[in-house]
């Protein structure tokens, strides 16, 4: 049985990462899970300074998920070089780090500096990042923006690039193309999606910032469906997210055409959900005399 599967020429171990933002960079969840026998660990959003993200409540929990809006809170490119990376390289699972940024420029510079760091396999370009000199459109939300921001990364990466791609759209296909037509080497998707609530007693909103991203089981057909649009418009990689708690549910995402799924949310309900779906997912190939988890890729029918 081989679990084994390959994202823009890196070779994982099986098909399970954990999603931007849900899982640090793998220190606060080491206690709980073995970091060796992930996929690939994918770290929160590092930007080029510091970010001191919203300000609080800034999560709140909904029915089928939860909200959040924590703003990309990070320490910045230089505390994670010196403090995430060395713990990483530890274990034997690969790095993909996402990068967050405001502009062009932000995105570039930690590119660069990362382009540095041999341990680090990919990058997740995380591109629901307001845009600030294009007035606050998302990147991820406007075809054009999208292929600029994707072409320019593209230019002065040294690892594969991944593009994390935004549901708040009208055609995902119109975007994964686009990411795909300015060079990118994998998708991932999807992103959470905007979402709202409101105490009616105190008739206020919950969360500070009014909006937050809805992640969580609710959001999994959206995103199966997201998943399956896209792998038929590109040929490149998809990694699959949105509400995988068991491994049926990454089994989904692998026939609707992902080649590999990532873990969010779930991280916070369960912390052993990554193993657990890794285990599900072979325990699958056995009742199906499934082989190479390769051959479950887009073969629904």
């Amino acid at each position: 049985m081989n679990t084994q599967v390959t994202l823009a020429g890196v070779k994982l171990k099986n098909p399970v990462m954990t999603a931007s933002g849900t899982f640090g960079s793998g220190m606060e969840y080491s206690e709980f899970v073995d970091l060796n026998r992930l996929g690939a660990v994918v770290t929160k959003g590092v930007s080029n300074v510091p970010w001191p993200g919203n300000p609080t409540p800034r999560v709140a929990e909904v029915y089928g998920g939860m909200l959040n809006a924590i703003g990309l809170q990070n320490p910045g490119i230089d505390v994670f070089m010196e403090r995430d990376i060395p713990f990483l390289k530890q274990y034997d699972s690969k790095i993909i780090v996402n990068i967050c940024g405001k502009t062009v420029e932000d995105y570039v510079e930690v590119v660069e500096r990362l382009g540095e760091e041999p341990a680090v396999s990919m990058l997740e370009i995380n591109v629901s990042c307001p845009n600030v000199k294009e007035g606050a459109i998302a990147f991820g939300q406007n075809a054009e923006a999208l292929y600029g921001i994707t072409s320019e990364v593209k230019k002065h990466a040294k690892q594969p690039v991944m593009m994390k791609l935004s549901p708040n759209v009208t055609d995902i296909g119109e975007m994964a193309r686009a990411a795909e037509a300015a060079g990118c080497d994998a998708i991932s998707l999807m992103n959470t999606i905007t979402g709202m609530k409101i105490d009616i007693h105190k008739r206020r909103f919950v969360l500070a910032n009014k909006t937050g991203g809805m992640s969580g089981p609710a959001i999994k057909p959206i995103a199966v469906r997201m998943v399956y649009q896209a792998a038929r418009a590109v040929k490149i990689p998809i990694v699959g997210m949105g509400g995988i708690a068991t491994g049926e549910d990454a089994i989904e995402f692998l026939l609707a055409g992902a080649a590999a799924v990532s873990i969010g949310a779930m991280n916070f309900v369960n912390p052993y959900t990554t193993i657990e779906v890794i285990e599900g997912i072979e325990d699958y190939m056995r009742k199906y005399h499934v082989e190479n988890v390769t051959d479950l890729i887009g073969a629904v029918e």
